[in-house]
């Protein structure tokens, strides 16, 4: 599935902010990712048309099936990525911020390749 970094980023963050407090809301996202308040509630929109989430009567924000895949997928790519290298002396601050920018435009075959590797020989 290919989408935008923007919306992986979204779709992470609020997966994210659901494992941690267990509902969201776009307020949550505005302070999480410190963007305006319209950016957030375009975001939200056109993930919501988009059949990535679904937005209750309340304003609350869950992942569909394929929001949280795409979210979970990319979360599990930046955490290894991050891992992989601060296992190599990447400053942790570095190291999350690569791993940002590598996490959406690695393949899966080349990540689970990567990931293999450094699994078998750590």
């Amino acid at each position: 599935m290919n989408i935008y970094k923007s919306a992986e980023d979204y779709l992470e963050t609020i997966l994210i902010l659901q494992n941690k407090t267990g509902a969201v809301r776009s307020i949550d996202i505005v302070r999480e990712l410190d963007f305006s308040k319209p950016s957030v509630s375009r975001a939200v929109k056109l993930l919501r048309e988009g059949g990535y989430l679904s937005v209750d009567e309340n304003g609350y924000i869950t992942l569909t099936d394929i929001g949280r895949e795409i979210a979970e997928e990319t979360y599990e790519r930046h955490l290894v990525i991050t891992e992989i290298l601060t296992s190599i002396g990447v400053t942790r601050e570095t190291a999350e911020s690569d791993a940002c920018s590598i996490e959406h435009v690695i393949s899966r075959e080349t990540f689970d390749k990567i990931k293999e590797y450094y699994n078998k020989h750590r």
